[in-house]
């Protein structure tokens, strides 16, 4: 039941990738618009999968001071390594003359390489308990959904075709069944894997909500903007919150 599950929710993460689509039928200024609250809702379900599921199961599984602190900052220096060594910076900015975004080779292959630890952290996550599961799948979602748009428009500013564009999403996306793949064969040989990728991901989705997303957010000021993208915060840790009735 549980591989299943991996294998499903890896799948449906690998179809978001035809998010990118939407911007087709959307004007620049409003697919912005929709952009910075997606951004914003994606970073409260993140952080609230790290207070509410992650970061208590992790300290639970490990009572020590130092092993799940340590394995945080493991997840925190692996995505600033990512983002330093293999791909450029995340951004969710609508692609344009005056807002460039890297090369499209240099963001798929940044992308495939994201996509496999995505699909590493959600079979970790589901091999822990089947809530932690969802929650992280669910966090994963919300947090594609604004990054597939953006792939999908650099791969249109670099000059491929929008149906070239959506099959080269899909494929990058789909490395996330590998990923998953992967964790479920070495969890059958090395004791506890999932355990201590756990605190991984409470790591990575820290990094990923304030590194990436937040510092976003502050790019649109006012007080209507900034009220929206509070309100879609909240909710996002609203729904990460409500996950805890699965339990």
């Amino acid at each position: 039941m549980t591989t299943l599950a991996i294998f499903i929710s890896v799948t449906v993460v690998s179809l978001i990738s035809f998010a990118g689509a939407i911007s087709l039928a959307l004007s620049h200024k409003r697919l912005q618009s929709m952009l910075i609250l997606l951004v914003a809702f994606a970073a409260g379900a993140l952080l609230g999968d790290v207070f509410i599921h992650l970061l208590p199961e992790s300290f639970a599984t490990f009572p020590d001071t130092i092993t799940a602190p340590l394995l945080i900052l493991s997840g925190i220096i692996l995505f600033f390594l990512l983002e330093k060594f293999v791909r450029w910076r995340h951004c969710h900015t609508v692609t344009s003359d005056d807002h460039p975004h890297p090369v499209a080779t240099m963001n798929l292959i940044g992308d495939a390489v994201h996509n496999i630890i995505d699909g590493m952290l959600i079979a970790a996550s589901y091999m822990i308990s089947m809530p932690i599961g969802i929650a992280t799948t669910v966090a994963v979602i919300l947090h594609e959904i604004p990054t597939e748009i953006g792939d999908f428009g650099v791969l249109l500013h670099s000059g491929v075709s929008p149906k070239k564009a959506l099959w080269f999403n899909f494929l990058s996306a789909a490395l996330a069944i590998l990923g998953a793949a992967i964790t479920v064969a070495l969890g059958q040989q090395v004791n506890n894997l999932a355990s201590y990728l756990l605190p991984i991901t409470a790591g990575a989705f820290l990094y990923i909500a304030a590194s990436d997303l937040i510092p976003e957010l502050h790019e649109e000021n006012g007080t209507r903007a900034s009220l929206y993208q509070t309100i879609a915060l909240l909710l996002g840790m609203a729904v990460m919150t409500g996950l805890l009735f699965l339990e």
